[in-house]
């Protein structure tokens, strides 16, 4: 494709404006640069060997193909076009339907065995195209790998000649380019020392791709070093290749619609719990539940996947100790049976352990599986594995995101995080330090009293929520989990066998206090009926009493009647015989 001199038919430059966005399609990427790339202008793409220049440059074309009505060419300097569409196959780009008139790809590579005899230049290629724009009506374009054909051309004089010409032709057609190019190194410095050094300075936009290994672990990231007319994050942003190809981690950034709250409460699978919840957690809350080894993290976040399976929730567990199987397993002993829910498909079982990268790379990855299963509710055991994958900076700011997106797409999340019991790292909730941004922060531990070793549990923040501030004893049996009343002595928490002893102690008491009671209300029983005897017998007396009174009373009144009769009638027999008397 590229030939002797050739003289390209000229094309009236558009008037310059503010750039309009091209979308690219790329999850993050748009969001950076407020809506994608210059529409109509030039991007400058550079990165060392497979940190993805070409991934994101073909991501570009398939995007504006399938979703914007922008046909689009990539022309390949470096790899055949076979080559790459046998590449692309595995992220679903369906690129076999869009070679039949969206997408059309061109083989510029230089020959092996090519011998320069004479001046060359870019301008038979180009020639070549404005027939393929013009067929086909495309709007975007791709030269991958640039560097390769200016590595043939003589001297700089002529590679700026023609990279000027190459972009003069671009914006004469006002097309949304985007040239790829090799580089040793991200700095500035180390860019412009390349033989196309100089584009970042006349090209609209410039993107810069860094592929490194930080402890063993792979990280991508790219950065918007420059864009006219636009603004746009300054800052470094990782992404990853993924399934559906590049995708770019972005925090939450000015302007943007806050997530929607919700004052619905949800059990979180142990009922006395929720009660020193208030409730239980807000939908869509994100739960820390810290702890050393051994202190019933798993068990608790278990419980809150089994109740959210009840009521119906699809629910994700991302365990990174143990296999799936082992952990349906080990919670079944404590009477959490998730295997059912696995089987009717509400409750997906994740091992982390089969994911390989960054912490980056498992923040993909999670995000993509619960968006396929539809989770309402996301288990992550333990969130600090992350801390192993990579810098502590990149492991923070990924767990930040984390929260940031499980609140945006409405998911409630609960984390574990495993504590060092050798680093005091209790003060500080979690080695990535998530303890500030979650809602609701439970804190395990352990308690050895009397030679025993006693689990323990305490709310240290739930926001929004009054909640108990007393440490309450985890029990584990074969009923399930629950959480005991709290005891003390001599200002300090009772747990095991004391708290046993204190419970015996107290039932003894009350036993000994109920018997005393009841042998009281015998002895008040008794002389209860005592007392009604002698009111009964006091009660008979009185009517005794008050016949006999009453019988005096009556033979009282006779006798009295019978003697004022008596008189009466000795006073008329006298009366009687003194008239007599007195006749005579």
């Amino acid at each position: 494709m590229i030939s002797a001199k050739s003289k390209m038919k000229p094309v009236q430059s558009p008037l310059a404006k503010a750039p309009s966005k091209a979308p690219t399609g790329i999850a993050g990427f748009d969001e950076i640069t407020g809506g994608g790339l210059p529409h109509g202008r030039t991007t400058l793409l550079v990165g060392g060997p497979g940190s993805g220049k070409t991934v994101l440059a073909l991501q570009f074309l398939v995007h504006g193909a399938q979703d914007c009505r922008e046909p689009g060419i990539f022309v390949a300097f470096e790899e055949s076009s076979q080559r790459i569409v046998a590449n692309a196959t595995s992220f679903g780009w369906k690129l076999a339907a869009l070679q039949k008139k969206k997408l059309s790809f061109i083989d510029a590579q230089p020959k092996p065995d090519l011998v320069q005899s004479g001046d060359f230049d870019l301008g038979g290629m180009l020639a070549a195209l404005e027939a393929q724009i013009k067929a086909m009506g495309a709007r975007r374009i791709v030269f991958d790998a640039l560097d390769v054909v200016l590595a043939l051309l003589p001297d700089p004089v002529t590679k700026r000649r023609e990279i000027y010409r190459l972009h003069e032709w671009l914006l004469a057609y006002q097309l949304t380019g985007i040239i790829t190019a090799k580089a040793g190194g991200d700095e500035a410095s180390a860019i412009i020392e390349q033989p196309f050094g100089f584009m970042q300075f006349m090209v609209d936009c410039a993107v810069i791709l860094n592929h490194s290994v930080a402890q063993g672990v792979s990280h991508r990231n790219l950065r918007v070093q420059k864009y006219r007319g636009s603004s746009f994050d300054e800052n470094e942003s990782p992404f990853l290749i993924g399934n559906s190809g590049l995708e770019v981690a972005v925090a939450r950034t000015p302007g943007r619609v806050d997530a929607k709250v919700s004052n619905e409460r949800i059990s979180s699978g142990v009922e006395r719990l929720d009660t020193m919840l208030g409730g239980g957690y807000y939908r869509g809350a994100s739960v820390l539940i810290t702890g050393f080894s051994g202190t019933a993290k798993t068990t608790l976040s278990g419980a809150f996947a089994e109740a959210a399976c009840r009521r119906g929730e699809r629910t994700m567990f991302v365990s990174f100790d143990s296999d799936c199987t082992e952990v349906i397993r080990n919670l079944s002993s404590v009477g959490i049976q998730l295997d059912r829910y696995v089987k009717n498909g509400c409750l997906r079982m994740v091992s982390a352990r089969t994911i390989a990268g960054s912490a980056e790379t498992y923040l993909v990855r999670i995000k993509t599986l619960a968006h396929e299963h539809g989770a309402r509710c996301l288990v992550i055991d333990p969130v600090s594995a992350w801390y192993k994958s990579g810098n502590d900076l990149s492991a923070q700011s990924v767990a930040d995101r984390l929260i940031d997106w499980s609140k945006g797409a409405g998911i409630t999340l609960v984390c574990t995080s495993l504590l060092d019991e050798m680093s005091n790292r209790a003060e500080s909730g979690s080695p990535l330090q998530i303890s500030a941004l979650a809602d609701t922060w439970i804190h395990l531990n352990y308690l050895v009293q009397a030679g025993e070793r006693n689990r323990g549990l305490s709310i240290v923040k739930s926001r929004g929520t009054a909640h108990s501030n007393q440490v309450r004893e985890l029990i584990l049996s074969d009923a399930g989990v629950t959480l005991t009343d709290t005891y003390t002595a001599g200002g300090e928490v009772l747990m095991g066998t004391l708290r046993w002893e204190k419970e015996r102690a107290e039932r003894v008491a009350t036993e000994a206090a109920e018997a005393a009671a009841k042998l009281k209300r015998v002895r008040l029983d008794a002389e209860e009926a005592e007392l009604e005897v002698r009111l009964k017998s006091l009660q008979t007396e009185l009517v005794a009493k008050q016949v006999e009174k009453a019988l005096l009373v009556r033979s009282t009144q006779s006798h009295e009647g019978e003697l004022s009769r008596g008189r009466t009638q000795i006073k008329e027999l006298r009366g009687a015989d003194a008239a007599k008397s007195g006749q005579k």
